[in-house]
Protein backbone atom coordinates (compact mmCIF):
# COMPACT_ATOMS: atom_id res chain seq x y z
CA UNK A 1 0.00 0.00 0.00
CA UNK A 2 1.31 3.43 -0.93
CA UNK A 3 2.27 5.66 1.98
CA UNK A 4 0.31 8.46 0.31
CA UNK A 5 -3.41 8.43 1.00
CA UNK A 6 -4.87 8.41 -2.50
CA UNK A 7 -8.47 8.48 -3.74
CA UNK A 8 -9.84 7.86 -7.23
CA UNK A 9 -12.68 10.40 -7.47
CA UNK A 10 -15.15 9.48 -10.21
CA UNK A 11 -17.20 12.64 -10.76
CA UNK A 12 -18.13 15.23 -13.35
CA UNK A 13 -16.62 18.72 -13.24
CA UNK A 14 -18.45 22.03 -13.58
CA UNK A 15 -16.40 25.00 -14.70
CA UNK A 16 -18.62 27.30 -12.65
CA UNK A 17 -20.61 26.53 -9.51
CA UNK A 18 -19.29 24.67 -6.49
CA UNK A 19 -20.08 20.98 -6.82
CA UNK A 20 -18.62 17.59 -7.75
CA UNK A 21 -14.88 17.70 -8.55
CA UNK A 22 -14.42 21.42 -7.77
CA UNK A 23 -15.52 20.54 -4.21
CA UNK A 24 -14.11 17.02 -3.88
CA UNK A 25 -10.55 17.84 -4.92
CA UNK A 26 -9.84 20.83 -2.61
CA UNK A 27 -11.57 19.21 0.39
CA UNK A 28 -9.67 15.94 0.15
CA UNK A 29 -6.42 17.82 -0.52
CA UNK A 30 -6.94 19.94 2.60
CA UNK A 31 -7.46 16.73 4.58
CA UNK A 32 -4.12 15.29 3.44
CA UNK A 33 -5.44 13.03 0.68
CA UNK A 34 -4.24 12.96 -2.93
CA UNK A 35 -7.32 13.21 -5.14
CA UNK A 36 -7.05 11.65 -8.63
CA UNK A 37 -10.06 12.73 -10.72
CA UNK A 38 -11.57 10.27 -13.18
CA UNK A 39 -13.90 12.71 -14.91
CA UNK A 40 -17.23 11.56 -16.27
CA UNK A 41 -18.23 14.83 -17.97
CA UNK A 42 -17.23 18.48 -18.24
CA UNK A 43 -19.93 21.14 -17.91
CA UNK A 44 -19.73 24.89 -18.44
CA UNK A 45 -21.74 25.36 -15.22
CA UNK A 46 -23.60 23.04 -12.89
CA UNK A 47 -27.19 22.18 -13.71
CA UNK A 48 -28.79 24.37 -11.02
CA UNK A 49 -28.10 27.29 -13.37
CA UNK A 50 -30.69 27.84 -16.15
CA UNK A 51 -29.81 26.11 -19.40
CA UNK A 52 -29.10 28.31 -22.41
CA UNK A 53 -27.87 28.01 -25.98
CA UNK A 54 -24.34 28.49 -24.64
CA UNK A 55 -24.51 25.77 -21.97
CA UNK A 56 -22.04 22.99 -22.70
CA UNK A 57 -21.55 19.43 -21.56
CA UNK A 58 -18.78 17.20 -22.85
CA UNK A 59 -19.39 13.48 -22.20
CA UNK A 60 -16.08 11.88 -21.18
CA UNK A 61 -17.25 8.26 -21.06
CA UNK A 62 -14.84 7.37 -23.85
CA UNK A 63 -11.86 8.69 -21.88
CA UNK A 64 -12.58 6.85 -18.64
CA UNK A 65 -11.30 3.43 -19.75
CA UNK A 66 -8.19 4.94 -21.36
CA UNK A 67 -7.31 6.89 -18.22
CA UNK A 68 -7.82 3.78 -16.07
CA UNK A 69 -5.58 1.76 -18.40
CA UNK A 70 -2.81 4.36 -18.09
CA UNK A 71 -3.14 4.40 -14.30
CA UNK A 72 -2.80 0.61 -14.26
CA UNK A 73 0.30 0.87 -16.45
CA UNK A 74 1.75 3.36 -13.96
CA UNK A 75 1.02 1.03 -11.05
CA UNK A 76 -1.19 3.54 -9.24
CA UNK A 77 -2.63 2.24 -5.94
CA UNK A 78 -5.74 3.72 -4.34
CA UNK A 79 -6.79 3.69 -0.70
CA UNK A 80 -10.34 4.52 -1.73
CA UNK A 81 -12.60 4.83 -4.76
CA UNK A 82 -15.31 7.49 -4.46
CA UNK A 83 -18.02 7.91 -7.10
CA UNK A 84 -20.82 10.46 -7.38
CA UNK A 85 -23.01 11.67 -10.24
CA UNK A 86 -22.93 9.36 -13.26
CA UNK A 87 -24.54 10.10 -16.58
CA UNK A 88 -25.24 6.63 -17.92
CA UNK A 89 -25.34 2.90 -17.33
CA UNK A 90 -22.22 2.63 -19.49
CA UNK A 91 -20.27 4.63 -16.92
CA UNK A 92 -21.44 2.31 -14.16
CA UNK A 93 -20.14 -0.69 -16.09
CA UNK A 94 -16.81 1.11 -16.49
CA UNK A 95 -16.66 1.58 -12.71
CA UNK A 96 -17.26 -2.13 -12.15
CA UNK A 97 -14.27 -2.85 -14.37
CA UNK A 98 -12.31 -0.18 -12.48
CA UNK A 99 -13.05 -2.05 -9.23
CA UNK A 100 -11.77 -5.29 -10.77
CA UNK A 101 -8.56 -3.60 -11.85
CA UNK A 102 -7.74 -1.44 -8.81
CA UNK A 103 -9.62 -2.66 -5.74
CA UNK A 104 -8.07 -5.00 -3.18
CA UNK A 105 -9.69 -6.14 0.08
CA UNK A 106 -8.12 -3.02 1.67
CA UNK A 107 -9.58 -0.53 -0.82
CA UNK A 108 -12.43 1.49 0.68
CA UNK A 109 -15.33 2.01 -1.74
CA UNK A 110 -17.69 4.96 -1.23
CA UNK A 111 -20.69 5.29 -3.52
CA UNK A 112 -22.71 8.47 -3.31
CA UNK A 113 -25.73 7.23 -5.30
CA UNK A 114 -26.61 10.57 -6.90
CA UNK A 115 -30.05 10.09 -8.43
CA UNK A 116 -32.34 12.88 -7.23
CA UNK A 117 -33.43 15.26 -4.49
CA UNK A 118 -36.54 16.79 -2.97
CA UNK A 119 -38.59 13.72 -3.83
CA UNK A 120 -37.84 13.61 -7.56
CA UNK A 121 -35.23 11.80 -9.66
CA UNK A 122 -32.96 13.99 -11.77
CA UNK A 123 -34.02 14.13 -15.42
CA UNK A 124 -30.99 12.05 -16.43
CA UNK A 125 -31.83 9.30 -13.94
CA UNK A 126 -33.89 6.79 -15.88
CA UNK A 127 -35.38 3.70 -14.20
CA UNK A 128 -32.61 1.62 -15.81
CA UNK A 129 -29.93 3.95 -14.44
CA UNK A 130 -31.51 3.81 -10.97
CA UNK A 131 -31.41 0.02 -11.09
CA UNK A 132 -27.77 0.04 -12.22
CA UNK A 133 -26.90 2.52 -9.45
CA UNK A 134 -28.38 0.07 -6.97
CA UNK A 135 -26.05 -2.64 -8.29
CA UNK A 136 -23.09 -0.28 -7.98
CA UNK A 137 -24.07 0.62 -4.42
CA UNK A 138 -24.17 -3.07 -3.52
CA UNK A 139 -20.38 -3.14 -4.06
CA UNK A 140 -19.71 -0.26 -1.66
CA UNK A 141 -18.31 -0.28 1.84
CA UNK A 142 -20.28 2.93 2.46
CA UNK A 143 -23.16 4.67 0.72
CA UNK A 144 -24.35 8.25 1.38
CA UNK A 145 -27.88 8.66 -0.04
CA UNK A 146 -30.20 11.54 0.69
CA UNK A 147 -33.84 10.73 1.45
CA UNK A 148 -34.87 10.73 -2.23
CA UNK A 149 -32.06 8.38 -3.19
CA UNK A 150 -32.73 6.14 -0.20
CA UNK A 151 -36.36 5.83 -1.27
CA UNK A 152 -35.24 4.89 -4.79
CA UNK A 153 -32.79 2.28 -3.48
CA UNK A 154 -35.44 0.79 -1.18
CA UNK A 155 -38.19 1.09 -3.84
CA UNK A 156 -40.29 3.06 -1.38
CA UNK A 157 -42.42 6.14 -2.10
CA UNK A 158 -40.73 9.35 -1.05
CA UNK A 159 -43.78 10.19 1.05
CA UNK A 160 -42.83 7.36 3.40
CA UNK A 161 -39.37 8.84 4.14
CA UNK A 162 -38.49 8.83 7.85
CA UNK A 163 -39.99 11.61 9.96
CA UNK A 164 -38.77 10.16 13.25
CA UNK A 165 -35.72 8.43 14.66
CA UNK A 166 -37.22 4.94 14.86
CA UNK A 167 -38.15 4.93 11.17
CA UNK A 168 -34.74 6.39 10.26
CA UNK A 169 -33.08 3.51 12.10
CA UNK A 170 -35.25 1.06 10.16
CA UNK A 171 -34.24 2.61 6.83
CA UNK A 172 -30.57 2.64 7.84
CA UNK A 173 -30.77 -1.05 8.68
CA UNK A 174 -32.45 -1.93 5.39
CA UNK A 175 -30.00 0.19 3.39
CA UNK A 176 -27.09 -1.60 5.09
CA UNK A 177 -28.14 -4.90 3.47
CA UNK A 178 -28.28 -6.66 6.84
CA UNK A 179 -25.08 -5.02 8.02
CA UNK A 180 -22.96 -5.79 4.95
CA UNK A 181 -22.19 -2.12 4.29
CA UNK A 182 -22.16 1.13 6.24
CA UNK A 183 -24.72 3.84 5.49
CA UNK A 184 -25.01 7.56 6.06
CA UNK A 185 -28.51 8.90 5.39
CA UNK A 186 -28.56 12.68 4.88
CA UNK A 187 -31.35 15.24 5.01
CA UNK A 188 -33.01 13.82 8.13
CA UNK A 189 -35.24 16.08 10.20
CA UNK A 190 -37.13 14.92 13.28
CA UNK A 191 -38.35 18.35 14.38
CA UNK A 192 -38.90 21.76 12.85
CA UNK A 193 -35.74 23.78 12.30
CA UNK A 194 -33.35 20.86 12.76
CA UNK A 195 -31.60 18.82 10.05
CA UNK A 196 -28.74 16.35 9.88
CA UNK A 197 -27.61 12.84 9.04
CA UNK A 198 -27.81 9.39 10.57
CA UNK A 199 -25.23 6.65 10.18
CA UNK A 200 -25.02 2.91 10.64
CA UNK A 201 -21.51 1.51 11.10
CA UNK A 202 -21.35 -1.99 9.59
CA UNK A 203 -18.36 -2.96 11.74
CA UNK A 204 -19.93 -2.14 15.12
CA UNK A 205 -23.62 -2.12 14.23
CA UNK A 206 -23.83 1.28 15.96
CA UNK A 207 -26.42 3.82 14.79
CA UNK A 208 -25.78 7.48 15.50
CA UNK A 209 -27.31 10.84 14.53
CA UNK A 210 -25.72 14.27 14.10
CA UNK A 211 -28.14 17.20 13.91
CA UNK A 212 -27.74 20.97 13.48
CA UNK A 213 -29.93 24.03 13.05
CA UNK A 214 -31.56 24.23 9.62
CA UNK A 215 -30.71 27.46 7.79
CA UNK A 216 -33.24 29.22 5.49
CA UNK A 217 -31.62 28.36 2.15
CA UNK A 218 -30.88 25.49 -0.24
CA UNK A 219 -27.44 25.13 -1.81
CA UNK A 220 -26.35 22.81 -4.63
CA UNK A 221 -23.20 20.80 -4.01
CA UNK A 222 -23.63 20.31 -0.26
CA UNK A 223 -23.95 16.54 -0.77
CA UNK A 224 -20.55 16.50 -2.48
CA UNK A 225 -19.09 18.62 0.31
CA UNK A 226 -20.56 16.34 2.98
CA UNK A 227 -19.36 13.08 1.42
CA UNK A 228 -15.87 14.47 0.76
CA UNK A 229 -15.39 15.59 4.37
CA UNK A 230 -16.80 12.26 5.55
CA UNK A 231 -14.36 10.27 3.42
CA UNK A 232 -11.41 12.44 4.38
CA UNK A 233 -12.18 11.95 8.06
CA UNK A 234 -12.51 8.18 7.64
CA UNK A 235 -9.16 8.01 5.84
CA UNK A 236 -7.65 9.98 8.72
CA UNK A 237 -8.76 7.11 10.98
CA UNK A 238 -11.93 8.56 12.51
CA UNK A 239 -14.84 6.31 13.44
CA UNK A 240 -17.93 6.66 11.26
CA UNK A 241 -20.08 8.40 13.91
CA UNK A 242 -17.31 10.95 14.51
CA UNK A 243 -16.73 11.44 10.77
CA UNK A 244 -20.48 11.89 10.24
CA UNK A 245 -20.65 14.54 12.96
CA UNK A 246 -17.61 16.30 11.53
CA UNK A 247 -19.15 16.40 8.04
CA UNK A 248 -22.53 17.65 9.30
CA UNK A 249 -20.88 20.39 11.36
CA UNK A 250 -18.59 21.50 8.53
CA UNK A 251 -21.43 21.77 6.01
CA UNK A 252 -23.46 23.77 8.54
CA UNK A 253 -20.48 26.07 9.13
CA UNK A 254 -20.08 26.65 5.39
CA UNK A 255 -23.79 27.37 4.96
CA UNK A 256 -23.73 29.97 7.76
CA UNK A 257 -20.61 31.56 6.30
CA UNK A 258 -22.17 31.71 2.83
CA UNK A 259 -25.37 33.32 4.09
CA UNK A 260 -23.37 35.90 6.04
CA UNK A 261 -21.23 36.65 2.97
CA UNK A 262 -24.29 37.13 0.77
CA UNK A 263 -23.08 34.70 -1.88
CA UNK A 264 -25.93 33.68 -4.23
CA UNK A 265 -27.09 30.20 -3.15
CA UNK A 266 -27.09 28.92 -6.74
CA UNK A 267 -23.28 29.22 -6.76
CA UNK A 268 -23.00 26.70 -3.92
CA UNK A 269 -21.49 27.12 -0.48
CA UNK A 270 -18.49 29.42 -0.03
CA UNK A 271 -16.31 26.75 1.57
CA UNK A 272 -12.84 27.77 0.39
CA UNK A 273 -12.08 30.24 3.22
CA UNK A 274 -12.93 27.51 5.73
CA UNK A 275 -10.71 24.71 4.44
CA UNK A 276 -8.24 25.42 7.21
CA UNK A 277 -10.82 24.18 9.69
CA UNK A 278 -10.56 20.74 8.09
CA UNK A 279 -6.83 20.72 8.68
CA UNK A 280 -7.29 21.71 12.30
CA UNK A 281 -10.25 19.39 12.82
CA UNK A 282 -13.82 20.40 13.58
CA UNK A 283 -15.74 19.14 16.57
Amino acid sequence: MSRTLRVAAIHDISAFGRCSTTVVLPVLSAMGVQCCPLLTASLSAHTAFPASEHSTMLDLTGEMERIAAHWAELGVVFNAVYSGFLASEAQIEIIFRFYERFCTPDTFVLVDPVMGDHGKPYRTCTPALCQAMGRLASRANLITPNLTEAALLLKEPYASAPAGQAQAEEWLSRLSLDGRRSVVLTGLSFQSGIVGAGCLDAQSGQIDFAMVKREPAQFPGTGDLFASVLLGALLQGERLPDANRRAVNFVALCVRHTLAAGTPPVEGVDFEPLLGRLIQGLS
